[in-house]
Parts: structure tokens; sequence; C-alpha cells
């Protein structure tokens, strides 16, 4: 077993999982993250984003290959293990917001810290500085079912940043969003990993968004690529109204297919 590079915080090898189903969702993926870096994963939709995330954070064991954090293999631990993992580096932002209904915002904000130990008062501190950096401190006392989605998202992403992880997974975190408060809300995050020195791996489908990253890496049907190039959503939309009225069976397969325009495997 080949150790990992000594700059990398997370490093992975050869990466294979798959679905239920048995449909492939990687297929031999291997990628190297530096610390500090962030890194956005991209792709349309069901190319294995969010499969590798959690293939990556320890959430599932991939079938076959190696995952590697700070020279530990992730891959050999068992579930106690890795939960810990998760619990003490890692912080994990999900497309859609999930919080306890039965507490409030600065509460779910500070729900990670204080099951790592920290105490209320500091716990409390942490998460009410980064409901106000998101824009929701005034909705701190407010339960979920009284929060808009945007506003139960922003929450999420205050919960994840309070703990300073060592790693964060970001799963298109701002999806609920509206576009005109995705990019504040990406620059907040980006800007935050940045000053405290957090590894951020961003899953997202949006060049824009991929964009603000330090590097990016493209997955394509499970396997990395070196090009995916997606046309923005108007001319998809375009392009497949215009093949729907041409009545072109072959037109119209080559739009359903999230607009892709060209791709090329990686060696």
């Amino acid at each position: 077993m080949e150790a990992p590079p000594d700059n990398d915080v997370l490093w992975a090898r050869a990466l294979h999982f798959q679905h239920h189903d048995g449909s492939p969702a990687l297929q031999g993926v291997s990628l190297g993250v530096r610390e500090g870096e962030i890194l956005a994963v991209s792709g349309p939709r069901g190319s294995g984003k969010t499969t590798l995330l959690r293939c990556l954070s320890g959430l599932v064991k991939p079938q076959d290959g190696e995952v590697w954090f700070n020279s530990v293999p992730v891959h050999t631990m068992g579930p106690l293990s890795r939960e810990r993992l998760r619990r003490d580096r890692f912080g994990w932002i999900d497309p859609t917001p999930v919080l306890v209904p039965e507490l409030n915002a600065w509460e779910n904000a500070a729900l990670p810290l204080m099951l790592r130990g920290t105490g209320r008062r500091r716990a409390k501190t942490a998460a009410l500085e980064w409901l106000d950096r998101l824009d929701v401190g005034d909705k701190a006392r407010r339960r979920p079912h009284e929060l808009r989605q945007a506003e139960r998202q922003r929450v999420c992403i205050a919960r994840a940043l309070a703990v300073a992880p060592a790693v964060l997974f970001a799963d298109e975190p701002t999806a609920p969003l509206h576009r005109a408060d995705r990019a504040q809300v990406l620059r907040t995050l980006t800007t935050a990993a940045r000053s405290h020195g957090i590894t951020v791996l961003l899953a997202t489908h949006e060049a824009q968004t991929a964009a603000l990253a330090d590097r990016a890496v493209a997955l394509l049907d499970g396997r990395r690529v070196r090009t995916v190039h997606l046309p923005p959503l108007a001319e998809t939309t375009v392009a497949t109204g215009a093949a729907g009225s041409a009545g072109s069976a072959g037109s119209a397969g080559s739009a359903g297919t999230e607009g892709r325009a060209a791709c090329s495997l990686s060696a």
C-alpha cells in the first residue's frame, strides 16, 4: 500500500463504487487535495460528484480503492472511527437544509461544537458569529419551521463553518438559494475557508461556482475527464426546444444529456 504525498491533506486512488442497483457511480477516480486548497468537483448531475465526496469524507466506503486523510488510511477504518473522524475533523453541507426541528437556529449551528465537548456559552458565541456573517443573525432564536428554505440553508452553512473543520465537504451548498444570494454566500464561504486555512471540496454543476475555486476537477459518468463543456441554461433550453420542434430523435437525445458539448477522458 503506497502512502500518499506529504503535501496532500486528502488523497484518493482508483476509487470504485456501485449503487445498490449495480450501476457504477465511480470508476477508478484518483485525486489529491492540498491543505488549505479550495477544490471544485464539477460535472453534470449524475456524474458521481456526491458519491466522491461521500467516499472521501468516510460517509461510505468505496468498494475498491484507497482514501487517505493526513496520511491516515480512511478506507481501512471501521464505522465508529470514521464517525469520529467526521465529527472531529470534517464539516459537511448538503444541497438541501437538514436541521433538528426542536432546536432554534443558533442551537442547530452550535450543535456539532457541543457534541465535540465545547461549552454551551462558547459554542453559542461561535454559532452567532457565523449566523451574523451569513445574514441570518436576526433569526437566531427561530425554529426551522419559522425560516424560509434559503435561511435554513444559511444556518446549515454556519453550522459547518462554526466548528472550523480541517476539511469542509460542500455538496451543491447554494442549491436552495436564489441566484442573487448565491454569490454572496459563496464569497463568505470561500473567504472564511481561506482566512481559517480550511480545505474545501465543492461539488457543483455550475461553471460560475467552480470558477471561485483554486482548482477544479471534472467528472463524467463516474470518471475523471479533462474537459466538460456545459452551455448556459438558456442555451440548453433553446436547443432542447428546437430539437423538439424539429422532431429529430437524435437531436433530442443530444440535448437531453444536460447540454454536454464535449468531453475527453483523462489519462
